[in-house]
């Protein structure tokens, strides 16, 4: 490098980046390594505590064993051997305190797998005191079982004895000679000797008994306070539990009942022509207030979605009955889609109006007539009308239909019917009815050639073309406005264009095209 052979600079930065290089993969080594260790301490860590879990599982079964002992000697075994295993759970205690030392370090020391640390010590803790728990109980109730054993087998040695003795005593032998009674009499002073030790003996067996009753009371008696407590904090739950449902019953119907009423006048509001200002309403201001309701229709869907939200949690909460409203998520649904598709044929049946108004001569009185007239005989608001209310409206409107008995054939009605009802759902709609009406209003037009005929009569001199004046002074204002902003205007051999002047030939075979 002295010698200036090479770029010392630049040896110099290769060496620092080697060096750099080196010293960040040794720096990541070490990280990994420590994190491979922490891992391996928690892997460590989970199966000491799977095989301590392992070895809870086991003693439970055995401390939950419902054995208490059949006789004294069972339960003097049974006693043994919890004796042993209150023995081993206690030197068991250091490896329980080391494995949760253990997981706390782990808990304080680590980032990985803390939370989980955490929650499987506690339950690690939990199990730990149910098993002693269980212990105890079960010792407590060795002890019990083996002082009522002892108490029967002392009152069956007891009986014994006395059995024995009740033939001596009730012996009518009383001695035939001096001798013999001697001997009796000795033999019934070892009795009164023996009578005095029992008698002591069955005092202490009836103390005994006495005080395992006293015991058994007192367990009844606690036992029953208990069951008391338990049952009066079970039915403070179950009240709160049914308060809470009575609370989700009464927001239900609050917003189901408010929703149907919306629904119902909403309907009714379309049906009864409120919105349609039958008086002096023109059809595009009908049209526009059926369109804004329909819009406020379909803003109410985000109000059912909440109420079968609530009826959602009232089905998780086993809710089935509602004294508060006969509605249910399912009904509103259908009235609202049924609300919605009114609507939309509400739309589709004013426009339809428009048009025939525009296009076909039918004037606007005749068409309010025709509407009016239905909902005069829609009852139900319905938006339809059987095959009876649609024959006592078409008489109401003029037509002369026979009268026939019931049962008998009406053909002239029936020709009326193939038309507005074919698949005879027994139902005319709103919009099959308009259509109907509309057409017979229009039957006698048939052709295009027919309707430039009518534009060319209103023409002075049999032009090819109606000035706008001509069109005003005989036609409505309704239909001049449509006539003059759908023709186009008129342009002569010379394709030069004549001042107000509409070129009704393009205009009518447009229609017919259409």
């Amino acid at each position: 490098m002295a010698s200036n052979a090479f770029d010392t600079s630049q040896v110099k930065d290769k060496r620092d980046a080697v060096n750099g290089r080196f010293s960040k993969i040794k720096s990541m080594a070490a990280g990994r390594r420590a994190k491979l260790n922490e891992s391996h301490r928690l892997h460590q860590f989970f199966r000491d505590l799977d095989d301590e879990e392992s070895w809870i599982k086991e003693k439970k079964l055995l401390v939950s064993s419902e054995d208490y002992g059949r006789d004294l000697t069972g339960v003097q075994n049974l006693r043994k051997k919890h004796k042993r295993l209150e023995a081993e759970l206690g030197a068991h205690d250091p490896a329980i305190q080391s494995v949760l030392e253990t997981g706390k370090k782990l808990s304080d020391d680590n980032t990985i797998g803390q939370e989980e640390i955490q929650q499987r010590l506690a339950q690690f803790v939990e199990h730990w005191k149910e098993l002693k728990d269980l212990a105890a109980a079960r010792g407590q109730r060795l002890e019990e079982s083996l002082e009522y054993q002892q108490f029967v087998a002392n009152v069956e040695e007891e009986e014994a004895w006395i059995n024995e003795k009740l033939n001596l005593v009730g012996s009518e032998d009383y001695g035939d000679t001096l001798a013999a009674v001697q001997g009796l009499l000795k033999k019934h002073e070892a009795f009164e000797t023996d009578f005095t030790v029992h008698r002591d003996r069955v005092n202490d067996v009836c103390a005994n008994g006495d005080e395992l009753i006293k015991k058994a009371l007192e367990e009844t008696w606690r036992n029953l306070q208990k069951i008391i407590k338990e049952r009066e904090l079970e039915l403070q739950k179950e009240q709160r539990r049914q308060e809470e449902n009575d609370k989700l019953r009464q927001e239900f119907a609050q917003h189901a009942n408010a929703f149907h009423q919306w629904l119902q006048e909403t309907r009714t509001y379309l049906l009864d022509g409120s919105c349609m200002v039958e008086e002096s309403g023109t059809l595009e201001s009908q049209l526009e207030a059926t369109k804004r309701k329909h819009q406020e229709i379909r803003a109410m869907r985000s109000q059912l979605k909440k109420i079968e939200d609530l009826g959602a949690a009232m089905e998780e909460a086993l809710i089935l009955d509602n004294k508060y409203t006969e509605h249910s998520t399912v009904g509103l649904a259908q009235q609202w889609d049924q609300l919605d598709q009114l609507g939309m044929r509400m739309q589709h049946n004013l426009e339809q109006q428009i048009q025939a108004r525009n296009t076909t001569g039918v004037t606007e009185e005749a068409l309010k007539e025709f509407s009016m007239m239905f909902k005069h005989f829609d009852k139900e608001k319905s938006g339809r009308l059987n095959h009876q209310e649609f024959k006592s409206c078409l008489r109401s409107l003029g037509y002369d239909l026979p009268m026939v008995e019931e049962g008998e054939p009406d053909p002239e009605f029936e020709s009326i019917l193939d038309t507005v009802d074919p698949n005879r759902d027994g139902n005319v709609s709103l919009q099959e009815y308009m259509a109907f009406m509309i057409s017979r209003e229009t039957e006698n037009v048939k052709s295009s050639e027919e309707i430039e005929s009518a534009f060319r009569a209103l023409s002075a001199e049999n032009k090819p073309y109606v000035t706008k004046e001509e069109l005003y002074q005989n036609l409505t204002k309704e239909q001049a406005d449509y006539c003059i902003s759908h023709m186009k205007p008129y342009l002569d051999s010379k394709g030069r264009e004549l001042p107000s002047a509409f070129d009704f030939v393009e205009f009518t075979r447009s229609l017919f095209v259409n």
